[in-house]
């Protein structure tokens, strides 16, 4: 183990590297003794060029007081002055942990510092990386354990942010580009992961995106929530910023929006399918452009202007309750994105809503009937047709039904089956 200490008289912070056997590097300021606090729950999206402030430090004070942990497979200590003593929030301690190989994630030395944080960085790079060496491991486990149950901050940039959805674009072969993504959703570089990774509150159907601005990526994104809707049946959300923009949702589930506006135009996005029509793309199939117009407004858009006071969110409980931005409605002809001024979506459709035990629906996937508790309803096809509408407690007889998606409509928002 090798140490190397900076030190002033003035000063209690420490700075050490420590290496074991090559999978790891470590480098920590401040105590290096665990401070036992209790932590604020919070979770952070940002953009990818740089790190914004105001958002930083409200990542900051979530951890109370205590240890933050930041992840990454590349780089060093670029972050441990930033947050220890840069910002002017008091933590006790950063260390910057940079895995070399997947390794270092059944390290016990490793794996005591992340489960101990009150407050978990992952920083940029190749998100893949994340993936193939923290997937299934302890340190998946520290992640979802401080976000579930100890109710602790949890962040990203770029890459970092990539994995934070329930849905998650891994980069698997690479990047995927919008034109790319437009002209054939299922393209070798469009590899997602659906559940099995970071269990955030309020994320569950969400898919992100980032650096929205540079390069576009607008089409991926949207393509990315068509694939997500044909091949899991699940409703799906996106959240995206802009390069400085970020995100940070609170427990009680606001997304405040942080930016530099307005000495820069940030933004940040979040979509949504319109559940006040039929939603689902017309055509998403290997090899052909994605069509997804659902009568002029597959996708409705909410575009927020982020500044640095961070005063604008939209509520991921119902994705409907905001404060500032604007509406549009996005719709892909032929792998052609055409954005337009909308107006905003007529129902709510949030995590509780999609979870809410009194609209269910089973099985589903389903061959022969589906059973759907609920008062009132209507069932739509993949193409917008009405198929079912009525009350209904007992088996639908679906057996004469095309395979495909299909979606329940009710007062509750709308929740989709697969028939196979």
């Amino acid at each position: 183990m090798k140490k190397i200490y900076l030190t002033l008289l003035s000063l209690i912070a420490i700075s050490f590297q420590v290496t074991a056997q090559g999978a790891y590097d470590s480098y920590v300021t401040g105590d290096d003794a665990d401070v036992d606090v209790d932590p604020d729950f919070g979770v952070v999206l940002m953009g990818g060029a740089g790190e914004n402030d105001e958002a930083m430090k409200w990542f900051l004070e979530r951890a109370n007081g205590g240890d933050v942990v930041v992840l990454r497979a590349s780089g060093s200590d670029g972050y441990n002055d930033y947050f220890f003593s840069d910002l002017g929030v008091t933590i006790n301690s950063v260390e910057s942990i940079v895995f070399n190989n997947a390794s270092a994630a059944e390290d016990p030395y490793v794996i005591e510092q992340v489960q101990n944080a009150e407050a978990i960085w992952m920083a940029g790079g190749n998100q893949w990386n994340y993936v193939n060496y923290w997937q299934g491991t302890a340190i998946e486990d520290a992640i979802n354990n401080l976000l579930n149950v100890r109710t602790g901050v949890v962040g990203g940039i770029s890459a970092g942010m990539a994995v934070m959805g329930g849905s998650y674009f891994n980069a698997q072969n690479g990047s995927v580009y919008s034109d790319e993504a437009l002209e054939d959703p299922y393209n070798q570089y469009m590899t997602i992961g659906h559940g099995d990774f970071i269990e955030a509150p309020y994320m569950e159907n969400v898919i992100t995106d980032t650096h929205y601005d540079d390069p576009d990526r607008t089409g991926r994104h949207t393509t990315f929530l068509a694939r997500i809707f044909m091949d899991q049946g699940s409703y799906p959300l996106g959240i995206a910023c802009d390069e400085y923009g970020a995100v940070c949702v609170d427990e009680d589930g606001r997304a405040w929006c942080y930016g530099e506006a307005p000495t820069y135009d940030d933004y940040i996005y979040f979509l949504r399918p319109d559940c006040g029509s039929a939603i689902g793309p017309e055509v998403c199939e290997a090899g052909q452009p994605l069509t997804w117009n659902d009568n002029g407004a597959a996708l409705k858009v909410l575009r927020v202007w982020a500044d640095l006071d961070g005063e604008q969110y939209l509520d991921l409980n119902d994705w409907e309750t905001h404060e500032g931005g604007e509406w549009f409605d996005w719709v892909i002809n032929k792998g052609d994105l055409v954005i337009t001024q909308g107006d905003a979506p007529d129902c709510a459709v949030g995590v509780d809503e999609q979870e809410d035990d009194s609209l269910s629906i089973y099985p589903n996937p389903a061959n022969q009937t589906i059973t759907i508790q609920y008062s009132v309803f209507t069932i739509y096809n993949s193409l917008g047709e009405q198929v079912y509408s009525g009350q209904k407690s007992g088996p639908i007889d679906i057996s004469q039904w095309a395979d495909g998606v299909y979606v329940v409509h009710s007062e509750r928002g709308a929740q989709t089956f697969i028939k196979q």
